[in-house]
């Protein structure tokens, strides 16, 4: 049948990622595909007994409607989460609990962008995030990353551009610490510079901050909104999402925004609109585990198993690419190692040979807004053993050098 879809989804494609994932379960492939948090980390008997007290302590209020900025105890505990990753002192009213971060990009553009609108996002950029802004029609503009993220003086160049056309971006959306897909973090030089921009070309800036917990080596950084007091006027120019998929469980859905205020009232009513509220059920199970205590003693477990497959990621592709073939940077954290192969490897064409080895991974085509690059893949070291990271990379490098 030919339905008459909305224009907004004309030339919106499915989610690369979600297509290979169908190869990835299977019992043969060993998969560097998708960023799906390590099974073994989940606290099971944890979450168990908070789902447990959360019915005993009040399950007429755990299976009730609730409000849909989210539930205050939760609320505040997430503040505390905030103040931790070196942002004190922030309004439990500015935050809003949603389900799971991907729904606060959804609302944010939701209530921003108009078809044509220009949104500036990083290069390559997280592809869930461009499949949301593609289906509001926007007009995506990259900017360019290195090790220590975006490029702020190619920022400013796209800004400055934007001027000079009478228009400006929307929103810049950025993955500041351990990028998805390029692994970089934002330096705090150039987190100070991006605020400064905020504030200099009135932009607002949307910090999606999904990995920072799962740091396992080099310097803690403090999120854009901890920095606001240090730049003036860009607290009104910074938003921040994050989510506890990646350290607690995806499956609980649960993820938050901190907004500037003129941004509550409206991202609230869009939200009425998508759900009423973030299911009641899923937070005061998550409020009731942070209560617990035990999410701390679990991080150290979690960091340091992530370090030990990162590292056994990177100890692997070095002993097993001959040197030129593969260059990449060395991430401090999260899920994934962005590589660029040698000039003329398409590594789009290379995934059924990859699949034929056993393995799989994400080519870089997808995450490329503009100007498309054949020759990058993401490898996400975060699922499989260190012993299937081994046997992996093995496999990879047989699919590309045979």
């Amino acid at each position: 049948m030919s339905y008459p879809l909305a224009s907004r989804m004309s030339g919106v494609k499915p989610s690369f990622v979600r297509e290979v994932l169908k190869v990835a379960v299977r019992k043969d492939i060993i998969s560097f595909a998708g960023g799906l948090p390590a099974p073994e980390l989940f606290d099971v008997e944890g979450i168990r007994q908070a789902a447990i007290d959360a019915f005993e302590q009040n399950p007429q209020a755990t299976l009730q409607y609730g409000p849909t900025d989210g539930y205050d105890v939760l609320k505040n505990h997430l503040i505390d989460i905030m103040a931790s990753r070196g942002a004190p002192g922030l309004s439990a009213e500015n935050l809003i609990v949603t389900t799971g971060s991907q729904q606060a990009i959804d609302v944010i553009a939701k209530i921003l962008v108009d078809p044509g609108d220009v949104v500036l996002v990083e290069r390559p950029a997280y592809l869930a995030a461009v499949q949301v802004f593609e289906i509001y029609q926007a007009e995506l503009r990259g900017i360019e990353i290195d090790a220590d993220g975006l490029n702020p003086d190619d920022l400013e160049q796209q800004l400055q551009a934007l001027q000079a056309e009478g228009r400006r971006a929307k929103f810049i959306y950025t993955v500041a610490t351990f990028g998805n897909p390029s692994g970089a973090t934002l330096s705090l030089e150039r987190r100070k510079k991006l605020l400064e921009l905020a504030v200099k070309y009135q932009v607002l800036v949307i910090e999606d901050d999904p990995y920072s917990e799962l740091r396992f080596s080099g310097e803690t950084l403090p999120p854009l909104v901890g920095l606001t007091s240090v730049v003036d006027g860009s607290s009104e120019w910074v938003c921040y999402f994050s989510t506890l998929s990646k350290f607690v469980a995806p499956g609980l859905r649960l993820g938050w925004m901190l907004l500037p205020e003129g941004l509550v009232q409206p991202v609230t009513i869009a939200k009425q609109a998508a759900d009423l509220h973030t299911s009641t059920f899923a937070q005061h199970v998550a409020a009731r585990y942070l209560e617990t205590g035990r999410l701390q003693a679990q991080l150290p477990k979690i960091r340091s198993t992530y370090g030990a497959k990162g590292h056994a990621m990177i100890a692997a592709l070095e002993a097993h690419f001959p040197a030129g073939m593969l260059e990449f940077n060395k991430p401090d954290g999260g899920m994934f190692l962005w590589a660029k192969m040698a000039a003329g490897v398409d590594t789009m064409s290379m995934v059924q040979k990859a699949v034929d080895n056993g393995v799989i991974y994400v080519p870089g085509v997808p995450f490329f807004p503009g100007d498309i690059k054949h020759n990058y893949l993401r490898l996400s070291f975060a699922t499989p053993s260190t012993e299937q990271i081994e046997e992996g990379v093995k496999r990879l490098a047989r699919a590309v050098l045979d």
